[in-house]
């Protein structure tokens, strides 16, 4: 451009404006296109990074598609496999080049291809399907269930140009929902059966009370009618019906209580009273149990008043059951009371005795119904239903009931509880 300026200014004046004007308007196209030039290289940039993103992005749908955990399929709209993943081609246990290629439906089972054509027929107008199970063919002839996803695929125009394939193995799901269900069924079955059960224990016993008291009393009269009577076989055995009966009757009334305490049937009724006066009274109508056995019996009891707010039948039930059965599992030496005022406003009832002991790996069972030990001696005592029935009153009163035994040791039961008994808990705790 310097070179035609200096030349243009040989040429004559007429010509040398004309040439001037056409050299500015040639320099500022040459600087418009240098322009230009250096906004197409930076377009350029531009292109290359996003080729790049785009590059590094493909790549990422590409390891996502690849190493998903679920199987991944691309078909066309007939469902024929495009493209296919690992896990994909392991599901149907496949290699990858012999599944591209192949159509979708030759791995569903006979019997419900019909229903898969179908479903890639509806595809194109609901454009999604989830959660869809259906039976495969894993080669070479394994059955399998799974769980398939499928959406369209759409071109530019809008139209349907393939599909997406999600698919996940749901056999071991599907066992475990059965092993489930079944056993929930059995649950049902078995708490019938535990209500069938209390129903018939609550009428059996029931039923049984009434003609077992006519025993007794008709036993009694007669008891009365032989008293001083030369004929003292007869008499023994009048009274060895009467003490019998008094035992069955025992026994009835342990499985009715033990009923009521499981269908929810039995209430505490709150009153205010002096423990220590009903730890005396119960220790004295047992004492002559242990007199029987030439046993000791020990008290180790406060010297104030305690009163408390509970129960009282209940207490003396719970009371009399603990102290009978140390009574009736020791032959030799002593069984001990204690009662302890305890921090918190609670108490601690203590039943301790120098008894036959109880195994480790009996103690977890002991308060089962039904539960007894297997000793010859003792089996034919009881129904094992009383320390059952303890737990749940201990429980129904806010309480805890442990125990420590060694075998040829004896036993300590200790039962804790709050002096006043909450009367807002007192009935629904009594379900455990």
């Amino acid at each position: 451009m310097e070179t035609l300026h200096r030349e243009a200014q040989q040429v004559p004046a007429e010509y040398s404006q004309l040439i001037d004007r056409t050299l500015d308007e040639l320099r500022l196209a040459v600087e418009e296109l240098h322009v230009a030039e250096e906004e197409i290289l930076i377009q350029n940039e531009q292109l290359i990074a996003a080729q790049q993103l785009a590059e590094t992005e493909r790549q990422r749908y590409q390891d996502l598609f690849e190493f998903a955990p679920d199987g991944y399929l691309v078909t066309d709209i007939r469902g024929v496999v495009r493209e296919a993943n690992h896990a994909a081609a392991a599901l149907l246990n496949i290699e990858r080049q012999y599944l591209v290629g192949k159509p979708l439906a030759t791995c569903v089972v006979q019997p419900e291809r019909a229903v898969f054509r179908a479903l890639l027929d509806q595809t194109a107008t609901c454009h999604r399907v989830q959660d869809w199970e259906i039976r495969l063919l894993r080669r070479p002839a394994k059955v399998i269930i799974s769980s398939i996803t499928v959406e369209t695929v759409q071109g530019a125009d809008g139209h349907v140009v393939g599909l997406r394939w999600q698919m996940r193995d749901i056999s071991d799901r599907k066992k475990a929902e059965a092993v489930l269900n079944q056993l929930q069924a059995q649950n049902l079955e078995l708490l019938e059966a535990d209500r069938l059960r209390n129903q018939l224990l609550a009428t059996v016993s029931h039923e049984f009370k009434t003609p077992m008291n006519a025993i007794l009393g008709f036993s009694q009269m007669l008891i009365g009618q032989f008293h001083g009577h030369q004929d003292a076989k007869t008499t023994k055995m009048v009274e060895r019906i009467f003490h019998n009966g008094q035992h069955l009757l025992s026994l009835m009334e342990d499985m009715l209580h033990c009923s009521q305490l499981r269908m929810d049937q039995v209430e505490l009724q709150l009153e205010t009273f002096d423990l220590l006066d009903l730890v005396t009274v119960t220790l004295q109508e047992l004492r002559p149990l242990a007199e029987q056995k030439a046993l000791t019996l020990r008290s180790e009891l406060p010297d104030a008043v305690i009163l408390v707010t509970n129960d009282r039948r209940r207490l003396r039930q719970i009371l009399t059951n603990l102290w009978s059965n140390a009574i009736k599992f020791t032959d030799a030496g002593w069984v001990m009371v204690r009662v302890q005022v305890l921090p918190t406003e609670r108490l601690l009832l203590q039943v301790k005795d120098t008894g036959r002991g109880i195994s480790p790996q009996n103690q977890p069972h002991i308060f089962q119904e039904f539960w007894q030990v297997h000793d010859a001696r003792t089996r034919a005592q009881g129904t094992g239903l009383g320390l059952a029935i303890v737990h749940a009153l201990v429980k129904g009163m806010q309480g805890n009931i442990t125990v420590e035994s060694e075998l040829g040791q004896g036993s300590q039961f200790e039962v804790e509880l709050p002096q006043t008994v909450a009367p807002s808990r007192a009935n629904p705790a009594m379900r455990s």
